[in-house]
């Protein structure tokens, strides 16, 4: 390269050459920042670095005792208790004979051993002022006053009303053939005081009645003081009278009242 061409360069070079916009001074006070940053920020990093180690030595070292205690999910729970029912609006005790109902005890006559009465919840679903129902082994169809009716959630039925027929044998003995008696007076009073959808309950076992007994239930069969013959005699028949025959007809028998 010649020297003309080579001092021609320079002399462009040193027209097109821009000064630094900041000093000497300037740019080393920045150096100066840029390492302060660096440091910064390395021991801020060490620092996070640090407590995380911490934080998962403290995990490990309870990390025991926590799987030794189950967690609150997996915690085993006291199964879920059952609502009790509502407590009946009445109660039949067949073993002492008695309804009670509003605090009041009222004597009753239910099934024979041979009829038993059914057992169990039961909900007023009819009343009736005459219902005809059967007495007495099945036989005897009789208007009974103050009738209730009563079924059961599987369907079984039963009825309480006036046992006019036998007044003696509500609280003493059974003459029934599932369907529970009362004298005319609680059964007109209970007739007032239970509203159809009322839950009755009925409980307890028929008592069997002694031979002794002029019940109807009791004498199917035997011989009663004063009988003749080995042929049984029954209240309000004489002893030539024939029994009533043991019918094989469901223990509570209705019909439409006429």
């Amino acid at each position: 390269m010649s020297d003309e061409l080579a001092s021609g360069l320079r002399e462009l070079a040193q027209d097109a050459e821009i000064p630094p916009s900041v000093s000497g001074a300037e740019i080393r006070q920045r150096s100066v920042r840029r390492r302060r940053r660096r440091r910064t920020a390395v021991t801020v990093a060490g620092a996070c670095a640090a407590a995380s180690l911490a934080l998962v030595v403290a995990l490990n070292l309870t990390g025991g005792d926590r799987e030794d205690r189950p967690s609150p999910a997996s915690s085993p729970t006291a199964p879920p208790s059952t609502p009790s029912p509502a407590a009946p609006d009445a109660t039949v005790d067949l073993s002492r004979r008695m309804l009670t109902v509003a605090g009041r005890d009222l004597p009753i006559s239910s099934g024979s051993v041979r009829y038993p009465t059914a057992t169990g919840r039961m909900m007023v679903v009819t009343k009736d002022s005459v219902r005809t129902l059967s007495l007495f082994a099945g036989k005897d169809l009789q208007k009974v006053a103050w009738v209730i009716g009563l079924r059961a959630a599987d369907g079984t039925t039963n009825f309480v009303g006036t046992l006019t027929s036998d007044e003696k044998a509500p609280g003493n003995y059974d003459v029934t053939t599932g369907w529970i008696g009362l004298r005319r007076a609680d059964a007109v009073w209970l007739y007032k005081v239970l509203a159809p959808g009322a839950v009755v309950e009925i409980r307890g076992a028929t008592t069997p009645t002694p031979s002794a007994d002029l019940s109807p239930s009791a004498t199917e069969g035997t011989v009663l003081p004063g009988g003749t013959g080995g042929a049984a005699t029954y209240p309000g028949r004489t002893a030539g009278t024939p029994a009533p025959s043991v019918s094989t007809e469901p223990s509570v028998v209705a019909v439409p009242a006429g």
